[in-house]
Parts: C-alpha cells; sequence; structure tokens
C-alpha cells in the first residue's frame, strides 16, 4: 500500500468525486485535504472544469501552486512546479472547435448545443452553478460541452464527421465533451508526469480518484484506483485487471472521496 511519506501523487477529478454532485461542496474531504497538504503530497485536479475555475478552487481547497489537468485533459498546467508545453501544440483552440460543430450542425443538419450557444443563465440551469460560475465554465480554451439531441444513429455519424475533424468525443457526468483528437485524461496525466519533477528524482506513485465513464482511462493508468460510487447511467468500467490496487467506493462525491484515500493509506 502507498503511504504518505511516499512520492505520491492524488489525481483526482472533481464533479461527483471531490465536489458533491449537486451541491459542490468538499467538507466531508477536508480532513483529507489537511493531511495531504501536511505531507507535501501534491493533489492534482483531473477535471472537465477550466482554468477559470480551477485555478480560484485550488485557492478555496488549499492547494494553491499544484499542477492541474482541465477540461477533460484538453489543457495541463504544471502550477507552480514546472512549466508543461501544450499537449497538442497543432490542435485546434476553442474559437476553432466551435466553428467546426457549427459547420457540421449546418451542413448536417445535427442536433445538439453547446455552451458557446447559450448565456451564462442557461449553463447555470443546466450545472445549479451560479450564474458568476457558470461564466467561468463557459471561458474555455481546448474543448466544447454538449448536449445531445439526437437520434442514436446521428450520433454515430456525428463521431465519424469529428474523426475526419482529428476531433474526439468523450462523455462527462452531464456533457458530451468535444476536444482534439489524442486528448484525455490519461494522457494528459501521463503528459504531466513526464515533466513534474518528484521527490528525490524517485518515479511517482499516483491514486487517482474518479466516478464518470470519462475517468476511467485515467483510473486505468493510475498506479490505485478509487472508483468512487456515481450518478451517471453508464458505470466506470476499467479495463486493468489488478483488483487488489482498485477500490470502488460505497458512497459519493467527498464522502467516498475519503473512503478511498482511507482504504488504501489508513493501513499504511
Amino acid at each position: 500500500m502507498p503511504t504518505v511519506q511516499d512520492p505520491l501523487m492524488i489525481v483526482t477529478d472533481l464533479d461527483g468525486s471531490l465536489l458533491d454532485h449537486h451541491t459542490y461542496g468538499w467538507e466531508p474531504a477536508q480532513s483529507w485535504l489537511d493531511r495531504l497538504n501536511a505531507a507535501d503530497v501534491p493533489v492534482v485536479i483531473c477535471s472537465s472544469k477550466t482554468a477559470a475555475e480551477i485555478v480560484p478552487l485550488q485557492q478555496t481547497l488549499g492547494i494553491s501552486g499544484a499542477p492541474w489537468i482541465g477540461e477533460n485533459g484538453a489543457v495541463v498546467n504544471g502550477g507552480d512546479v514546472s512549466e508543461v508545453p501544450p499537449l497538442i501544440p497543432d490542435g485546434k483552440d476553442y474559437p476553432a472547435i466551435c466553428q467546426t460543430l457549427a459547420q457540421l450542425r449546418n451542413q448536417q443538419g445535427f442536433k445538439f448545443i453547446g455552451f458557446a450557444d447559450v448565456t451564462e443563465k442557461e449553463v447555470s440551469e443546466w450545472t445549479g452553478l451560479t450564474p458568476g460560475d457558470a461564466a467561468l465554465a463557459k471561458d474555455r480554451q481546448g474543448s466544447e460541452s454538449i448536449i445531445w439531441r439526437d437520434s442514436q444513429e446521428n450520433f454515430d455519424r456525428f463521431q465519424q464527421a469529428l474523426k475526419e475533424q482529428r476531433l474526439a468525443l468523450i462523455q462527462g457526468g452531464r456533457f458530451w465533451h468535444v476536444m482534439n483528437e489524442g486528448s484525455g485524461k490519461a494522457t494528459a496525466l501521463a503528459w504531466l508526469l513526464k515533466h513534474i519533477p518528484s521527490r528525490a528524482g524517485q518515479p511517482w506513485i499516483t491514486l487517482g480518484l474518479g466516478d464518470g465513464p470519462n475517468d476511467a482511462p485515467m483510473l486505468d493508468s493510475t498506479d490505485y484506483a478509487v472508483v468512487i460510487k456515481g450518478y451517471n447511467n453508464t458505470p466506470v468500467t476499467l479495463s486493468r485487471r489488478d483488483e487488489a490496487r482498485i477500490y470502488r467506493c460505497a458512497l459519493y462525491g467527498p464522502e467516498g472521496w475519503s473512503e478511498g484515500l482511507t482504504w488504501f493509506l489508513a493501513q499504511e
């Protein structure tokens, strides 16, 4: 089992994991956050949230300056630790992704709606965020969040059309996320680890926590994985088979987050 004395890195999803799915509260996880901070263990956010959301949230959680991964892996940042180059230097930025989506909708008649199509008020209604926080969620850099309102047949056509534009579709807890092909939480984490030095030059020991299907690649790539009980109808299916390094929580959100850390780290 890992310990907080190891070169340990916690890699965590936010919504439905460290943050409550409904209230966005994290208080049940605070004692673990304090303990990790005291042990100088980095807590790396790996989320669908934007930079505009993540950076102030880091300050609130007491983990300012830690590396982070945003927009489901479209954006990678080394925090105060290291400069991390762009994951896909020649990839489409947010305006280009939105332009491509608008062209596909106009040319092929796909029915979907994205953050770029609506106001902060509508994003607030979709997510339960305050209008101010919804504005931060609309401040995007490398991905678009959409709600699909069309048939499964057209969905398959849509995925193929995106692939032809070197874009991919990833399922999150509330939305589908359109981003550059080759990006994602697992790819972003591998890129981050490549550029972030660990203690005394030893390899990082990673412990991942997530609750949604979009977390599965990240959880497959970490040394230890915590699958937090979620509200998504699609289960979190892992391809790894090292069951001793996987823990499936009985609790939701930050309660489950604490449950998972206690399972692995309280047995040190």
